[in-house]
């Protein structure tokens, strides 16, 4: 006769949870954290600390659990990086700005993305980051629509209209990365194989979110977002992908019917997109302008590039003069400032212009191959109908990351959550097989035990 074992009390359920979650809590740590408001200084901040401490937690859990930290192949793969990056640093116009521009790349692109996918387990952590995200969203996102019914926010157009969440006006990308991440992020959970009324949360939250990224005005998130949305619910199937586009297209039908003069101000937004040639805005302009400088640089330099950091130094003898002096902030608690352009807003022309051939090839060469991985692996869940929720989130935040590179650079506080999202796919693509697409055990077996599921 087989013996029945009796459930573990609700109490010890409770009291485990705590205890099975606590190694992904300083990647949640790091998520609240841009929650919070941050300094207009430029300089380091609490996120930056906090994404040290998810290192260093990562590092005594390994060294605890006696494990070895990376399979070769993550190991290559994320390490690719320090190549480029190491013969950069030589070519810095200082050895001081060199150590800056290597501690950024290697803090953003191996070792934070490094530590989340070590503290990421399971697919019940990876759920858990997700959401968190999705909260940080919805908290910026809600800000940032106060802002714009107010006229709190940043200056727009002479309003102080743009959402900008707790980013300020000298970040107004940051506000728009953060809602974007987390509609990618409630996508891919709606999409996935879990509970109805989980999928149903989702869901909802992603409509919501659609709103404040509107709102900020931001064209490369837009851009990205439809990219990725698109490419997530073809992932997930041709029939259900249909239906999401009807539903979305009615909602936005709404919701911009809604905005009355913000609707005007989204048309026109929208349609700047393509006035490349056609009287395009000075932003435009000075985007394209800086494009070339760093073509230009590269060719100066083409296999190692102008050294980290250089692109402000060499950018003057390689741009025209339609580049502008620098880009007008104002609002959102803060004064009128002029923000010079030291970057190319473009991630690839950036590493191509200071890293040269050599470090695009690496750094390029380590996103596309976590990108192959994690599609692989996507296909093999949506096969086995399980998992496809982690797999859409996972395979969705790198390719926003991966588009947005094309009219961003990193830069700002909101700079870490580019790292989570990079470590985020490798837990997916690079975790030991197995650990990635593992069905997670029940609350009763998480009760007595705290180890987690590899």
């Amino acid at each position: 006769m087989t013996q029945v074992l009796p459930a573990p009390p609700l109490v010890a359920v409770v009291a485990a949870a705590p205890r099975r979650f606590l190694p992904v809590l300083p990647v949640i740590a790091l998520v609240l954290m841009l929650a919070l408001p941050v300094s207009g200084d430029g300089g380091g901040t609490l996120a930056d600390a906090v994404s040290g401490l998810v290192v260093v937690c990562c590092a005594l859990r390994l060294v605890r659990g006696r494990r070895r930290p990376l399979s070769r192949t993550a190991a290559v793969v994320l390490g690719l990086p320090v190549v480029g990056v190491a013969v950069a640093t030589a070519g810095a116009a200082s050895a001081g700005v060199g150590a800056e521009g290597l501690v950024r790349y290697l803090q953003v692109f191996v070792l934070v993305p490094a530590a989340v996918m070590l503290l990421v387990r399971d697919r019940r952590d990876a759920r858990l980051v997700a959401w968190s995200l999705v909260g940080l969203a919805l908290w910026q996102g809600a800000l940032g629509v106060h802002q714009f019914v107010t006229g709190t926010g940043a200056s727009y157009q002479g309003e102080m209209i743009r959402a900008v969440g707790t980013f300020g006006a000298t970040d107004i990308m940051g506000m728009a990365a953060v809602v974007a991440f987390g509609l990618v992020c409630a996508l891919g959970l709606a999409l996935g194989s879990g509970p109805a009324r989980q999928r149903t949360a989702a869901a909802v939250c992603a409509l919501a979110l659609l709103l404040p990224l509107a709102l900020s005005f931001s064209r490369g998130a837009w851009i990205a977002t439809a990219v990725t949305c698109g490419a997530q619910l073809v992932l997930a199937g041709m029939r259900r992908a249909v239906q999401v586009f009807a539903a979305v297209a009615a909602a936005a039908v709404v919701l911009v019917g809604g905005l009355g003069v913000g609707s005007a101000m989204l048309q026109e937004r929208i349609s700047s997109i393509t006035q490349v040639a056609d009287a395009p805005d000075q932003s435009v302009t000075d985007r394209y302008t800086m494009w070339t400088a760093a073509v230009d640089m590269w060719r100066d330099q083409p296999l190692t590039g102008v050294g980290l950091k250089g692109f402000p130094d060499h950018r003057d003898g390689h741009a025209s003069l339609a580049l502008s002096s620098g880009s007008d902030t104002d609002g959102a608690g803060a004064g009128f400032q002029r923000q010079p352009l030291l970057s190319p807003h473009n991630m690839y022309l950036l590493i191509l212009s200071e890293q040269g051939l050599l470090g695009l090839l690496a750094l390029a060469g380590s996103w596309l191959a976590l990108l192959v991985l994690a599609l692989r692996r996507l296909v093999r869940a949506r096969r086995s109908a399980s998992g496809l929720d982690c797999a859409l989130v996972a395979c969705g935040l790198l390719v926003w990351q991966l588009v947005d590179f094309v009219y961003a650079d990193i830069g700002g506080p909101s700079t870490v959550l580019t790292a989570l999202v990079i470590g985020f796919a490798a837990w997916w693509a690079l975790a030991d097989v197995g650990a990635a697409e593992r069905v997670p055990r029940d609350a009763h077996e998480g009760a007595h035990e705290g180890a987690g599921d590899r």
